[in-house]
C-alpha cells in the first residue's frame, strides 16, 4: 500500500537529482507537460473523470522518479565549491542518529549540533566542524576541543554533495530512489560506505566494495527509463 505522503524524486533532463516533491506537484507537472521521463517503478495511479465519447476513465500512473524540462540552478551545485544549506536534520541524518563521541544512537530530541572546534575558539558553523552529539557529551565537552576534553571522534565530519544532500533531505526513500541518488555519489564517499554496509546487512550478503549504481543512461539507471505520455 502506497503512502500518499511518500515523495517524488525530481531530477533534471541530465538525471541530476533537484528535490523531492509530493504526488500532487508531480501529477501537476504531467499535466503541464513538463515531465520528459520517468524513471524506478510506479509508486501510485491517479483516477480521474470519464470521457464522454469513448467511456475511458482516465488515468495517470506517478512513478518514483521524474526527469522534468525546463532550467535548473542543478549546474551551480556541481561545483566543487558548492555546500548545502546546514540543518540539525540533515546534520543528524548525516550521522546516522550517532553520538559521535560515545557511539550512542539517540532520537533527535536527545541530539545537538557539537562544533568540534568551538565557536569560542574561532570554530565554525560548517559541516566539516560539526558532529552530532548527545545531550550528556556535549555538555561535558562544552567549551573545549575533544583532545582537551580527553574525548575521542568516532568518524571525520564531512560535507556532503548536493545528491548526497538530497538523500539526507529525504523520508522514506524508496529502493529504487536510492539506488538512483547512490549512482551519483562519489565514490570515496563516507554515506555511500555506511549504506553499503547498511545493505549487506539487512541481506546476509558480504559488504562490497563501496561503488556507485548501476550505470546511468539518460539520467535513469539502465533499463529503468520510461517515455511521459
Amino acid at each position: 500500500m502506497v503512502i500518499l505522503s511518500q515523495q517524488v524524486l525530481r531530477t533534471d533532463l541530465a538525471g541530476m537529482p533537484l528535490e523531492w516533491i509530493d504526488y500532487r506537484a508531480a501529477a501537476r507537472l504531467y499535466f503541464l507537460g513538463q515531465v520528459a521521463y520517468a524513471c524506478g517503478e510506479p509508486m501510485l495511479t491517479l483516477h480521474g473523470g470519464i470521457n464522454a465519447r469513448t467511456r475511458e476513465q482516465s488515468r495517470l500512473e506517478i512513478h518514483s522518479i521524474i526527469a522534468t524540462h525546463g532550467t535548473h540552478q542543478a549546474l551551480n551545485k556541481l561545483r566543487d565549491d558548492y555546500v548545502p544549506p546546514l540543518s540539525n536534520r540533515t546534520l543528524f541524518q548525516r550521522d546516522d542518529h550517532l553520538c559521535l563521541y560515545c557511539g550512542g544512537r539517540f532520537s533527535v530530541r536527545h541530539l545537538s549540533r557539537d562544533h568540534v572546534r568551538p565557536l569560542s575558539q574561532d570554530g565554525h558553523d560548517h559541516w566539516n566542524n560539526v558532529v552530532s552529539a548527545c545531550v550528556r557529551c556535549n555538555n561535558y565537552k562544552a567549551g573545549r576541543t575533544p583532545e582537551a576534553a580527553g574525548m575521542e571522534l568516532l568518524a571525520v565530519p564531512f560535507t556532503p554533495t548536493h545528491a548526497e544532500y538530497i538523500y539526507l533531505m529525504g523520508r522514506h526513500v524508496l529502493a529504487d530512489q536510492m539506488d538512483f541518488l547512490r549512482a551519483h555519489f562519489p565514490r570515496t564517499s563516507p554515506l555511500l560506505r555506511r549504506l553499503v554496509r547498511q545493505r549487506a546487512a539487512q541481506t546476509g550478503e558480504r559488504p562490497a566494495v563501496a561503488e556507485p549504481a548501476r550505470v546511468i543512461l539518460g539520467g535513469c539507471l539502465a533499463g529503468d527509463a520510461q517515455d511521459a505520455a
